[in-house]
C-alpha cells in the first residue's frame, strides 16, 4: 500500500499542507505570546466595548484549527476513504 500512487499522492498533499502550516501556526502562536509579554499596552487596547486586541488575536488562534479541519475534510479524508475502500473492499 505504501508504494501505491494513491497513497503517495495523499501523503504528498498532506505534507505539502501540514509542514508549512505548522511553521506558520507556530510563528503565529509565538508572536501572540511575545505580544502578550512585551506589548501589554497594545494587547490591552480596547477595539470596541470591552473587546481588546489580545482577545481578538487569542481567539483568532482557533481559526487555525478550523483551517486544518477544512483541509482534512476536503482533501485528506476523501482520499483516505477511497484508499481504505480499495484495500478493504465494500463493507456490508
Amino acid at each position: 500500500m505504501h508504494s501505491s500512487p494513491e497513497f503517495q499522492e495523499l501523503r504528498s498533499k498532506f505534507r505539502a499542507f501540514v509542514f508549512p502550516m505548522t511553521i506558520a501556526f507556530l510563528v503565529w502562536y509565538f508572536l501572540y505570546v511575545l505580544l502578550a509579554v512585551y506589548a501589554t499596552d497594545f494587547m490591552a487596547t480596547k477595539v470596541f466595548g470591552n473587546i481588546t486586541w489580545g482577545l481578538i488575536i487569542g481567539l483568532a488562534q482557533f481559526v487555525t484549527t478550523f483551517l486544518y479541519i477544512r483541509f482534512a475534510n476536503r482533501v485528506v479524508d476523501p482520499r483516505a476513504e477511497a484508499i481504505r475502500h480499495e484495500l478493504e473492499g465494500e463493507v456490508a
